[in-house]
């Protein structure tokens, strides 16, 4: 018989149908076992009735948690179930009897749960947030696919840094060659934008950051739109657009799992546009009285970079995303146009997001000057020759143009209300954690 799948199953009341998954939790009430079984697409309880067939409620008692089963019986309409619906088992075949599941109902800490990452991503809520990170994802590529970006993705191998190297996994690359771990596919991004006029690069990047806060991983997923003929401001517009995209089609599709999650959606409904815009200058003056009134235990000073406790205040002081621009040239990259009126400021921007979660995207309006990038990359104390590529993109043909990386496990964080990101990737890397 052919398989339905649980998310199927409402279509399909007064129905005998087959279902195939895993056993995710078991009952037994005198004449009943009700077995929970879950197939990726959601739960139906299965009610096997001791009458009907002995040897069948002996089988169905005998299966231990996660053993993979197929299951064929009658779909009966249940008000009391999360889905409308449970089975009436007729047939049940064990294709593999599992006993002693590591993970139980009783509390686990988080060691033993990471170092069962493989199997605690069947669990309900972990089930529940990688859904939020799918539409995320598929949020994100729509948004930029539907407005004119073409994907256009960058190497994880590349032969210089960004930023330096001091942030960089460095790899053997044939011989004597040295190659590193990308932390960002920008660089190669504004090669894309002046081919495609607007381009976007979508992949894994990584942090050699010995960093153990819960919104670092040393592996993650970013997206990088880039743009020709754009600025600093144009950026805000695109991020703020995204976000928007983002919340809507999180609270469109994933009902179910913000519920599972207990998300108050109340503060993701609250999300609408504008996004206020700081400037830096101003957000340093709310940060000095924030802590001349006792918010803040750390008296912020001009020039520095924020921290954890400073964006929170920022994003709390506004209860929904907010942008802060012209950032201290000190503090950015290389490659940052700067305010011709002021160059101790470059034209960067950072959004941070409400309810503690920091930054989620960062860019701004890249250097279109040859003689001024030359200038930078002496300053920086980088190699000419690993970026004369990146140079020629302002001999010929240079115009303004500007991007922004935006880290979906931040996002993902964001959306499920989770304080760790390792709960929002399958299999996290961190400091102290490059298993399973």
């Amino acid at each position: 018989m052919k398989q339905t799948y649980i998310q199927d199953l409402k279509g399909r009341i007064g129905e005998t149908v087959t279902l195939k998954g895993w056993l995710y939790n078991k009952r037994s009430s005198g004449k009943l076992v009700f077995l929970q079984l879950r197939d990726g697409t959601g739960i139906v309880q299965c009610v096997v009735f001791r009458p009907n067939s002995e040897e069948l409620f002996e089988a169905a008692n005998s299966i231990g948690q996660e053993s993979s089963i197929i299951i064929t019986g009658a779909v009966k309409e249940d008000t009391r179930s999360s889905i409308g619906v449970e089975l009436d088992v007729t047939g049940l075949e064990v294709v593999q009897n599992s006993h002693d599941y590591p993970i139980t109902p009783k509390e686990h800490g988080t060691e033993f749960l990471m170092d069962n990452r493989h199997l605690w991503i069947r669990s309900r809520k972990q089930h529940a947030v990688l859904k939020v990170r799918h539409s995320v994802i598929k949020a994100t590529r729509d948004f930029f696919d539907d407005n004119g970006f073409t994907l256009a993705d960058t190497p994880i191998f590349t032969p210089a840094a960004c930023e330096g190297t001091t942030t960089l996994f460095e790899v053997d690359y044939f011989g004597d060659d040295k190659a590193y771990l990308t932390q960002s596919g920008q660089l190669y991004n504004e090669a894309t934008a002046a081919a495609f006029g607007k381009s976007y690069a979508f992949g894994p990047t990584f942090r050699a950051e010995k960093s153990k806060t819960r919104r670092h991983l040393t592996e993650f997923w970013m997206v990088e739109p880039e743009v020709a003929f754009a600025t600093y401001e144009d950026m805000m517009d695109l991020g703020e657009g995204l976000i928007l995209a983002i919340v809507e089609r999180v609270l469109n599709d994933r009902q179910e799992e913000l519920k599972i999650l207990e998300r108050d959606i109340a503060k993701l409904e609250a999300i609408s546009s504008p996004f206020p815009r700081l400037h830096y200058d101003d957000a340093v003056k709310m940060l000095k009285e924030g802590h001349a009134a006792g918010e803040l235990e750390n008296d912020f000073e001009w020039g520095g970079d924020f921290g954890a406790p400073d964006e929170t205040y920022l994003s709390n002081r506004h209860g929904k995303p907010v942008f802060v621009h012209h950032f201290p040239t000190a503090i950015k990259g290389f490659y940052f146009e700067v305010d011709k009126d002021r160059p101790e400021t470059a034209l960067g921007i950072d959004l941070l997001a409400p309810e503690g979660y920091g930054e989620i995207i960062g860019g701004g309006e890249r250097a279109a000057s040859l003689e001024y990038l030359e200038s930078q990359i002496e300053a920086h104390g980088l190699p000419r020759e690993s970026f004369e590529w990146y140079l020629d993109l302002r001999r010929f043909g240079s115009v303004p143009h500007a991007g922004f990386g935006m880290g979906i496990e931040r996002c993902t964080a964001w959306m499920a209300g989770i304080e760790h990101v390792r709960e929002t990737i399958p299999f996290p890397r961190m400091l102290y954690r490059l298993k399973p």
